[in-house]
């Protein structure tokens, strides 16, 4: 199991205010799973993601990433975890504006001791995995917002991480390049690669295996996506509204064709 959660709860100090982000949370995500983590604003899902990511510890509760228990380690641990274990994906991409793709994508090899020596082959050998192969020496400004979020996926895939976590890896982007993207994280967990994507947008949620759905701090449904009633209600909704579109657009279409 490469994660393994047990009644997390997180509680933040606002003042005198105690504020509850996550209520006994259990979760179990296996090796070469696909899961969506979804919720609206306040769910605590960005706040599961930080717990995930080791970005934050937990205030109760157990957290084991590949058999090990991350809320007993010091912050150098916690700080190697997230270099060597998890490959982190951002909406807003967080690439250095003066830097190469070749350098953003070598940065975390800086701080590895696995593959601190031949970073630059590394770096340049993900870049190819995710088709840039001829955009290594351009800056973010001189790149797409695809090519962008493909840097930063090829910079999370550089250490060969237990899981990419991806915190709404399309929400800077157009539909067109939405789909490119979510192709490449198909792909990828096609190879083997472990992958979270915490997003609100349901089409995007059912390109994963499995939802996961957060609620007032708490996991309110886990279904495979096959099986998850809310996504499949959406899907039907969806597959509607396209047919009231095509039946409005035939007769315009047979009007335009009369003599």
């Amino acid at each position: 199991m490469t994660i393994r959660i047990r009644d997390i709860h997180k509680v933040y100090r606002i003042g005198t205010e105690k504020v509850h982000a996550l209520r006994g949370v259990n979760l179990e995500i296996g090796r070469n799973e696909y899961v969506a983590i979804m919720g609206a604003s306040g769910s605590g899902k960005s706040t599961l993601m930080n717990i995930l990511g080791c970005l934050d510890q937990p205030t109760a509760g157990s957290y084991e990433l590949n058999g090990r228990l991350t809320h007993r380690m010091s912050g150098s641990q916690l700080a190697r975890v997230r270099n060597e274990e998890i490959g982190f994906v951002f909406q807003s991409f967080e690439l250095l504006p003066r830097a190469t793709a070749l350098a953003n994508v070598a940065m975390p090899l800086a701080y590895s001791r696995r593959f601190f020596w031949g970073a630059k082959r590394r770096a340049r050998h993900a870049l190819e995995k995710v088709g840039l192969g001829d955009r290594m020496h351009h800056k973010p400004n001189q790149l797409s917002g695809g090519q962008r979020q493909r840097v930063a996926i090829a910079r999370a895939l550089v250490n060969q991480p237990s899981i990419i976590l991806a915190d709404e890896p399309t929400g800077n982007l157009d539909s067109a390049t939405s789909d490119e993207i979510i192709a490449l994280f198909k792909a990828l967990h096609d190879e083997g690669q472990t992958i979270i994507i915490v997003t609100h947008e349901e089409d995007i949620a059912g390109n994963a295996r499995r939802i996961v759905r957060l609620r007032d701090g708490r996991i309110v449904s886990d279904h495979p996506t096959s099986e998850d009633p809310i996504h499949q209600d959406f899907l039907r909704r969806a597959l509607e509204a396209a047919h009231r579109q095509a039946a409005a657009a035939t007769p315009a279409a047979a009007g335009s064709a009369a003599p």
